[in-house]
């Protein structure tokens, strides 16, 4: 079984923000694969359903992103999970807008919801981190992150959350695999014109 939890914040208010990224990518997940409905549960919203032949959660903590491992904790412990069955997935401040990367434990990187998540898992959970660029200056990072995405970032907003969904079925041969199949799915497709395909081009 899969734990996916996506990080953000609860609310209308918050919903379009940076920081919702990772709540926007299981709630996507959740419904491209047809999971049931939300139940209130563990301090979050639980959804359940399968991604191919494995049973898989999807859990958006209710509470705040700084206390987003009680949730988490809690659902972990009650289905006698391991840290290595649970997928978080979240924004990710050094990575440039856009990108994505797979990687399991490390430190928190001054993201309070991982500092949390890690004080309730311990370090060693599988984490889904989806780019959404550094302002630049430290002092603007807490308004960057609780900012709406900017109008630009639909270009790569959208296909990014539906190839994350379309590819999750991946998560059950390991990090890798899903990584490199979501990569693969944002490739640009380049159609070559007619003098490139009549040279072989």
């Amino acid at each position: 079984m899969l734990l996916l939890v996506g990080l953000g914040n609860p609310g209308a208010r918050y919903a379009g923000h940076r920081h919702n990224v990772g709540a926007m990518a299981v709630q996507a997940i959740a419904d491209r694969h047809g999971f049931g409905p939300a139940r209130k549960r563990f301090q979050g919203e639980l959804r359940e359903g399968r991604l191919d032949d494995e049973k898989a959660l999807a859990l958006q903590p209710t509470t705040f992103m700084n206390e987003s491992g009680r949730a988490a904790g809690e659902a972990m412990r009650f289905y006698r999970l391991s840290p290595a069955d649970v997928v978080v997935f979240y924004d990710e401040l050094d990575l440039p807008a856009g990108k994505f990367r797979m990687k399991k434990g490390g430190g928190a990187a001054g993201h309070n919801g991982i500092r949390s998540l890690i004080a309730h898992l311990g370090p060693d959970f599988r984490r889904a981190r989806i780019g959404i660029g550094h302002p630049g200056d430290k002092n603007r990072v807490k308004r960057h992150v609780l900012s709406d995405f900017a109008k630009a970032d639909a270009d790569w907003l959208g296909p990014m959350l539906a190839a994350l969904a379309d590819q999750a079925a991946a998560l059950i041969d390991g990090d890798s695999q899903y990584m490199n199949r979501v990569h693969l799915a944002l490739e640009p497709k380049v159609k070559p014109n007619a003098e490139g395909a009549e040279n072989g081009v």
